[in-house]
């Protein structure tokens, strides 16, 4: 084979590979922020479908979130109660009352749960979290039954970041 046409396969090759392969996605970014909040609370702007986790100084880390559908938004002030890597998902009463044809626990790992990559779940009760997903499309969205959805390579930014009691705060 001709040495050009050699380049365009492998070209058309890659491009290809590229655009099948999941994108890791870190859309997180580092923004100015004169809210008043401690530096370490996490800040969830709904309106926005943006999380924030403020830094102090005028700086916060902001990251694109998911966040509940019509209906099933929430505001309030939480803290986290625990974190997970890989968490097992268990379908809260409402969601199974919604879709009866879920298992009782989706594996933590599976393609079809979920929390993704990792979860911080909110004090009140175990039924919001702060998760990653298996279906990164979801991001920007009005989509849950209340949690608050990150890309899991955004996910895992943040679950090093804060720690058990961090406070979080949900806004409109």
């Amino acid at each position: 084979m001709h040495p050009s046409h050699q380049l365009a396969a492998c070209s058309a090759a890659l491009f290809l590979i590229s655009a099948t392969m999941p994108q890791l996605a870190q859309a997180r970014e580092l923004v100015g922020f004169s809210d008043p909040y401690l530096s370490g609370t996490v800040v969830v702007k709904t309106s926005e479908r943006a999380l924030y986790y403020v830094l102090g100084s005028g700086k916060a880390v902001r990251y694109p979130v998911g966040v509940g559908r019509a209906g099933k938004q929430w505001t309030g002030t939480a803290t986290i109660s625990s974190k997970q890597l890989s968490p097992a998902w268990s379908p809260p009463e409402e969601v199974k009352h919604d879709k009866p044809s879920l298992p009782n626990v989706i594996p933590g790992g599976s393609p079809g749960n979920p929390m993704g990559a990792a979860a911080m779940t909110l004090s009140g009760g175990g039924e919001y979290a702060i998760h990653g997903t298996n279906d990164p499309r979801s991001i920007g969205g009005f989509v849950s039954y209340g949690c608050i959805r990150m890309y899991n390579a955004d996910v895992l930014d943040l679950y090093n970041r804060v720690s058990w009691g961090t406070t979080v705060v949900v806004t409109r």
